[in-house]
């Protein structure tokens, strides 16, 4: 099986092979007339939103285009932003990173949807909340009185009894749960000593002599940390038996990846007047908020990383501070030296 890296990874340019969906990828959205404010301020193109990235595509010229992993993504955002097409306007903002950190802004030129926002917004709430399909994990919650809590659409195919886990120089005897999405094993005397192993992680499975005598050795991925694992299992009939089976598994797997991002698609998204919410004059008292400096200083890098356009603008002006003795850039009003240092 290959490295599954289209929600891993950040490509701009992409290559028309790059962009189509793989195999268990399913396209959620496709939303027409959307425009990258960031990157390409004034040119319209199509967002398309799948379980496993969000992909942007120039209608002038295909050749331009993103594509931005799910994993990659930090945070999400409405902000307001100049869009060259609607001028100023509310904009989703993405905030990810991949070898570097990077800013995407997207404006929806179809006035009163909020088609946009809800649907990347929830997708990427959908994919932080199924990493088990996805992610090894280590000495997770996931077995209760010896039991595997199964995830949505998850199936036992069978449970081993006598594994015994070579991470230790002495072992750990334990129990295997071989899943139609990935491959559990536990330690009987405490189960919170776990591994979960998504098959979508799984490099190799091979038969292997060790000083513990044969074992099923488990390889992954090095972007999921390059685990080596090791399993005895006696006989050596029934350890055959079981990578038999493993191996069956994982090629099952291959062929119709589960990715765990379940979604269902209204038949019409509802107008922004039907959802927007009336305003409620209340009799409140405001008062200082303790992280004031931190709000400052994200609004302070926010302006910082969208300082140059692709029109190739320049940052703010560039002043002397004599307490630093450098030449840097001027603060925004009410920001000083001094809040930067303390929220540092």
């Amino acid at each position: 099986m290959d490295f599954i890296w289209q929600d891993r990874e950040i490509i701009f340019d992409a290559k028309p092979q790059q962009l189509e969906c793989r195999r268990g990828e399913t396209a959620i959205d496709s939303i027409n007339s959307v425009e990258d404010t960031k990157g390409n301020n004034g040119e319209r193109g199509s967002l398309i939103v799948t379980n496993l990235r969000i992909m942007w595509v120039a209608h002038a010229n295909p050749r331009i285009n993103l594509s931005i992993g799910l994993s990659c993504v930090a945070t999400i955002n409405i902000r307001k932003a100049k869009s060259k097409l609607r001028g100023p306007t509310q904009a989703l903002c993405i905030l990810a990173k991949f070898t570097s950190k990077f800013e995407f802004i997207f404006t929806s030129l179809v006035k009163h949807s909020p088609r946009l926002f809800t649907t990347v917004q929830a997708v990427h709430r959908a994919y932080e909340t199924s990493k088990l399909y996805r992610d090894l994990k280590l000495r997770g919650s996931i077995v209760k009185d010896g039991d595997l809590i199964l995830l949505p659409k998850e199936q036992i195919f069978t449970k081993v009894n006598g594994v015994w886990n070579l991470s230790s120089d002495q072992g750990n005897l334990g129990s295997f749960f071989l899943t139609n999405v990935r491959l559990v094993w536990h330690a009987n005397l405490a189960s919170n000593f776990n591994v979960s192993l998504p098959y979508m992680q799984v490099k190799s499975l091979r038969i292997r002599d060790s000083k513990f005598g044969f074992a099923l050795v488990v390889e992954t991925f090095a972007r999921s940390g390059g685990y080596i694992l090791g399993f005895r299992i006696d006989p050596k009939e029934k350890l055959e038996e079981v990578y038999k089976e493993v191996l069956s598994l994982h090629q099952v797997f291959a062929a119709s990846p589960i990715f765990g991002v379940d979604f269902s698609v209204e038949a019409e998204a509802p107008s922004i007047e039907k959802i927007t919410q009336p305003r409620i004059e209340e009799d409140v008292e405001i008062t200082e908020d303790e992280n004031q400096d931190s709000h400052a200083v994200a609004a302070y890098y926010v302006e910082g990383s969208a300082g140059a356009d692709a029109e190739g603008g320049t940052h703010g002006e560039i002043v002397f501070d004599s307490k630093l003795g450098l030449a840097v850039e001027a603060m925004q009003s009410g920001i000083t030296l001094d809040s930067l240092w303390r929220v540092v």
